[in-house]
C-alpha cells in the first residue's frame, strides 16, 4: 500500500548516485514541481544526495525558476539526459560550465526508453536521429567537453543503419496525477497529458527501485478502471499538493482536458513578418492531413486555419500526446484546446517515427547549402531538439518556417515586402553549428521540404537549396543573395509569392479543400 508523506520526507528517499527518472513537460504540464522543489531544498541544507542522474524526455521548467531549475545544483546533479533543454536555464548553465554531464536525446527516443527500461530491454533501436548531432558519428547527442562516455552506437540490420540507445536503470521515478484513491490508483482528469508516466513508474517498479507521485486530490473509495493513468500496485509515497496548477500558467481551464468546454482563444496577433509566414506556409495544407507544430514560429498555423474555417479538414497533433483540437502558444505550448483524445506520448510517437504525419510545419535557427537545419543550439544558447528530429525526420512534408535574418527590418504592405534593413546577422550559413535536421537524408528518404521566409521561398533538392519564390518589392541580390554565405540554386521558373497573402482579405483555403 503507498504511503502519504510530505514532500521532504518523499525527497529523503533518494540516495546518493540514484537515477531519477522525471515526467511531465514545459510549463507545468503534469509537471511534479512540488517533489522537485523538495529535493532541491533538501540538497541545499545537507548535500545529499550527491551525484544523481536526472532523465527527461521533455523539457521541464518555467525559463526560469521552477521545474528542473530546482535541481539544478552542482553536486547534485552528476549527469541529466533530456529531451528538451531549453525551459531550465539554470541546468543549462551548469552544463556550459562542465558543472555536470550532459546529453541531448529526441523526446520520442527518451519516451521509449522508458518502455525499454520497464521491460529491461538493453536499449532501443530506431533510424532516429541518423546523421543528426545524435549519431556517435557527429556528436552522440553529448552536449559539452566533460560529457565522454557513448550512450548510442551505430548498427546495421539487413544492411540498413540504425542507431541503438542504451537503456537505464531507474531507481526513483517522480510522476505526477490529479487523484488518488483508496487503492494508490491514479487518474489525469486534470492534466494536460499523460506524457511517459505509467512508462516511468513501470520501469522504477521493475528494476527495483521507488515511485513517488504527486497528487492534487485524494478520494474514497475506487475509481473506475478505465480512468486509471497508473495503477495503484506501482506507486510506494504520495505527496498531496491542494494547490497543484495545472499548469505554470494556468490553475484549471477545463478547455484543455474536455471535448466541448468553452475557451478565450489566446490574444496571440499575427503581425509583422510572422503573419506572411504563416499565411505562405498555410499554403501547403491539404485536406484531411495529419499535422503537427513545432514550438515558436509555426504556432500561428492554427491560428490561420481558424480564420480560414478549415479546423474541421485537418487534424493537428502534438508531441505531448493530445490530437484533434487547437494547440496552445507560447510558455503554454504542449496542451491542446478542446482535443479529441490524450494519449501517452510514446505511442503519439510511434505514429510520428512511422510517417503518419503529412506535414509538420517547424522552426529554425540556422540553414546550410545542404539544406541542414539547426534548431538545437547556436553560440551559447542550448535549447536541444524535443520533438524535432523524430518528427523531422519522418512527416512525409516539413515546412521549415521563421524570419530570413536576425534583426532585420521591413515595411510591409499589400504590395509586398520592403527591406529597409536585411539584418544583423545570417541565417543561411555555410554550415550550420549543430545539424538537428540532414537535407542529404531527408532526400535518400523522399521527403518534401520546404523553407519559407518573409522575403524568399526555398525547396530541398539532389543539387542543394533551390529558390523557387521570391517577395514582391525584394531585390534579389541585395535582399537574398547579399545575406546568404552560400549561393542557392535558383529555379528555372522562379516566381513571386502568392499575392494573396499580403492582402487584407481571407486566403480562401476552405474553397480550394473543396
Amino acid at each position: 500500500m503507498f504511503k502519504i508523506v510530505d514532500a521532504k520526507t518523499a525527497a529523503e528517499k533518494i540516495n546518493d548516485g540514484d537515477t531519477l527518472a522525471i515526467g511531465g513537460a514545459g510549463a507545468g504540464h503534469a509537471v511534479p514541481d512540488t517533489l522537485l522543489r523538495a529535493l532541491g531544498e533538501r540538497f541545499k541544507t545537507t548535500g545529499h544526495p550527491k551525484k544523481i542522474t536526472s532523465v527527461h524526455p521533455c523539457g521541464v521548467g518555467d525559463n526560469d525558476q521552477r521545474g528542473l531549475n530546482h535541481i539544478a545544483l552542482e553536486g547534485l546533479i552528476d549527469t541529466d539526459f533530456g529531451g528538451f533543454w531549453g525551459n531550465a536555464p539554470k541546468m543549462v548553465q551548469l552544463a556550459r560550465e562542465n558543472k555536470i554531464k550532459g546529453y541531448n536525446f529526441p523526446q520520442g527516443i527518451l519516451s521509449h526508453l522508458m518502455r525499454a527500461s520497464a521491460s529491461k530491454k538493453p536499449g532501443v533501436i530506431s533510424k532516429v536521429g541518423l546523421n543528426t548531432f545524435v549519431d556517435p558519428r557527429i556528436e552522440g547527442g553529448k552536449i559539452n567537453q566533460v560529457t565522454k562516455k557513448d550512450h548510442v552506437q551505430v548498427m546495421a540490420i539487413d544492411d540498413e543503419e540504425y542507431l541503438f540507445y542504451k537503456s537505464f536503470k531507474i531507481d526513483v521515478a517522480f510522476i505526477r496525477g490529479t487523484s488518488i484513491d483508496s487503492e494508490g490508483n491514479i487518474t489525469m482528469e486534470e492534466e494536460v497529458g499523460s506524457f511517459a508516466m505509467f512508462s516511468i513508474a513501470q520501469a522504477a517498479k521493475t528494476n527495483g527501485g521507488i515511485v513517488i507521485a504527486q497528487v492534487k486530490n485524494v478520494v474514497d473509495g475506487n475509481c473506475d478502471p478505465g480512468r486509471v493513468k497508473i495503477p495503484g500496485f506501482l506507486v510506494d509515497y504520495v505527496v498531496v499538493e491542494p494547490n497543484q496548477e495545472m499548469t505554470f500558467l494556468s490553475k484549471f481551464d477545463p478547455a484543455l482536458v474536455k471535448r466541448d468546454a468553452p475557451y478565450t482563444p489566446e490574444e496571440l496577433p499575427l503581425e509583422g513578418p510572422k503573419r506572411i509566414i504563416m499565411r505562405r506556409a498555410a499554403l501547403e495544407l491539404k485536406k484531411g492531413a495529419f499535422v503537427n507544430l513545432g514550438y515558436g514560429m509555426s504556432d500561428g498555423v492554427p491560428i490561420i486555419a481558424q480564420q480560414e474555417n478549415i479546423l474541421d479538414e485537418l487534424t493537428f497533433m502534438i508531441e505531448q500526446g493530445a490530437s484533434a483540437g487547437i494547440p496552445t502558444t507560447g510558455l503554454n505550448f504542449g496542451a491542446m484546446y478542446n482535443p479529441s483524445s490524450i494519449v501517452d506520448d510514446g505511442y503519439q510517437f510511434d505514429f510520428f517515427q512511422g510517417g503518419g504525419l503529412d506535414i509538420a510545419y517547424l522552426g529554425f535557427a540556422q540553414i546550410d547549402k545542404n539544406g541542414n537545419v539547426n534548431s538545437s543550439r547556436f553560440g551559447n544558447v542550448l535549447t536541444g531538439c524535443g520533438g524535432f528530429i523524430d518528427i523531422s525526420q519522418n512527416a512525409k512534408k516539413v515546412v521549415f518556417t521563421g524570419t530570413f535574418a536576425v534583426k532585420s527590418t521591413q515595411n510591409i504592405s499589400e504590395k509586398g515586402v520592403e527591406i529597409t534593413h536585411p539584418g544583423k546577422f545570417k541565417k543561411f550559413v555555410d554550415a550550420v553549428e549543430q545539424i538537428t535536421f540532414s537535407g542529404r537524408f531527408a532526400m535518400e528518404k523522399g521527403q518534401e521540404v520546404f523553407y519559407v521566409t518573409e522575403r524568399a521561398v526555398f525547396k530541398l533538392t539532389k543539387g542543394g537549396l533551390e529558390l523557387i519564390e521570391l517577395a514582391p518589392l525584394v531585390d534579389l541580390q541585395k535582399d537574398v543573395l547579399d545575406m546568404m554565405d552560400f549561393e542557392p540554386l535558383i529555379s528555372k521558373e522562379l516566381k513571386s509569392i502568392d499575392s494573396r497573402i499580403y492582402k487584407n482579405e481571407y486566403l480562401n483555403l476552405k474553397e480550394t479543400f473543396s
